[in-house]
């Protein structure tokens, strides 16, 4: 009985952790518009480090802004599955 009522502990605590890690910082809680949004800002987004943030940064610089949160793929690095990962977090406004 002892072993078991360890054993559930264990499984409890391992779920309340991973669970825990599930809802970490790693995607943004609100959009970020990809047309001002800084360095930091970017890095926030599922897939993007600091040289994919500033390629992102260096395209709007060179180009003007995004017209549609799909133009990102044009960005060279950015393809159709980070698109698609993080199209909910992703504005233009």
């Amino acid at each position: 009985m002892k072993i078991w009522n360890t054993f559930v502990k264990a499984a409890l605590l391992s779920i309340m952790l991973s669970a825990g890690s599930a809802f970490s910082a790693d995607t943004p809680q609100t959009a970020v518009n990809i047309n001002n949004a800084s360095i930091e800002q970017l890095e926030k987004m599922n897939g993007i480090g600091a040289s994919k943030a500033q390629a992102i940064i260096e395209y709007r610089l060179q180009h003007g802004n995004f017209a549609k949160v799909d133009d990102i793929v044009k960005v060279k690095g950015i393809g159709p599955t980070f698109l698609e990962k993080n199209r909910a977090w992703l504005s233009v406004e």
